[in-house]
């Protein structure tokens, strides 16, 4: 693997500011959005965030394996509820989903070792 998920994510999070300064409409719009969806409900947002993880394996997003990756730990996920996260997004993509999988347990790795 060549990914560096902890530089993926702080490269994205300049790009997406910039996106909020340059079209702070629909930016603005979808970080309401994120917040009150992952915020804690009838689900936490620990629970919420390995969904978003699951989701980002099967759809094939390494930016979006780094942000849920990075932020399921940061709500407490463990080892074990992360890669029972991956089977899950490996079930739902399947084949290539299984590639991904393999992305989002590189990105744990490196999130849990910084």
């Amino acid at each position: 693997m060549t990914a560096n998920y902890p530089e993926t994510r702080r490269l994205l999070e300049a790009r997406l500011a910039q996106l909020g300064t340059e079209i702070p409409g629909p930016m603005s719009g979808f970080a309401r959005m994120h917040k009150k969806a992952v915020e804690d409900g009838a689900l936490s947002s620990k629970v919420k965030e390995m969904m978003a993880l699951a989701i980002s394996i099967a759809v094939g997003c390494d930016g979006c394996i780094a942000y849920h990756a990075h932020d399921a730990l940061a709500a407490g996920a463990t080892r074990s509820e992360l890669l029972e996260t991956i089977g899950v997004g490996l079930l739902m993509g399947g084949g290539p989903g299984s590639i991904y999988a393999a992305h989002a347990m590189e990105a744990i790795e490196q999130f849990s070792a910084g």
